[in-house]
């Protein structure tokens, strides 16, 4: 099958700037302008959030491979706490697009709390076999189904790969397809990261599933 990596974060081309200026990000920025980008992130996740739920905090955690990442934790009437993390890169994005960040943000602790009971962040794991487990048991498995069901009957390719570039991919695609770009790939580690965060991993790849089909004008 044709190999294209699709990853929304590595190839993300929105720039880190604080939203609304016109810096150019291809310079390094300052240890100063990084901190007022993070806190302007901060407050407006809070302020979008709020528009929403009542009561709503948020922390910074910074991850090696992914940089500065916003865990906002929402609680509901019952007073059950929901956490979900986002990437600062595509929050910028969001707020400088204007196109309903708030209603954005806010949809993926809709989602959330469809489980009773509250859900915080998983517990990171504590051994590289123990995330290998995660991944093997959990995250591939996950990514199989429902990527299978949601284009049932459709024949689908789904399963790990390798990319000189990124490593070890989770590879979907379509075998019907045999003109051009077939497949998507996104970084395991990255599928991974995603889950830990109360993020569906799944979400990427459909998207990269769907943009295929609409280059072939099939959707």
């Amino acid at each position: 099958m044709n190999n294209k990596t699709t990853n929304p974060e590595v190839d993300n081309k929105e720039e880190a700037v604080h939203p609304g200026e016109a810096d150019n990000a291809q310079e390094p920025m300052s240890e100063e302008n990084l901190n007022e980008l993070l806190k302007a992130v901060h407050h407006n996740g809070l302020v979008a959030l709020k528009m929403h739920f009542k009561e709503v905090e948020g922390q910074l955690v910074k991850l090696d491979a992914y940089g500065p990442v916003f865990v906002f934790h929402v609680k509901n009437d019952a007073g059950e706490v929901y956490s979900c993390g986002f990437f600062l890169r595509e929050l910028i994005a969001r707020f400088q697009s204007g196109n309903n960040p708030s209603v954005w943000m806010a949809s993926f602790f809709v989602d959330l709390m469809k489980t009773e009971g509250g859900k915080a962040l998983p517990q990171p794991a504590g051994s590289e076999d123990e995330a290998k487990a995660i991944i093997d048991n959990v995250l591939v498995p996950k990514c199989i189904a429902e990527i299978t069901e949601e284009f049932a009957p459709e024949q689908i390719h789904a399963g790990l790969a390798w990319n000189e570039q990124f490593g070890p991919v989770f590879e979907a695609g379509f075998p019907a397809i045999t003109a051009g770009n077939n497949v998507c790939a996104i970084p395991l580690h990255l599928l991974y990261t995603h889950l830990q965060l109360n993020r569906d991993p799944v979400e990427l790849l459909l998207q990269g599933l769907y943009n295929i089909r609409k280059e072939h004008g099939m959707e």
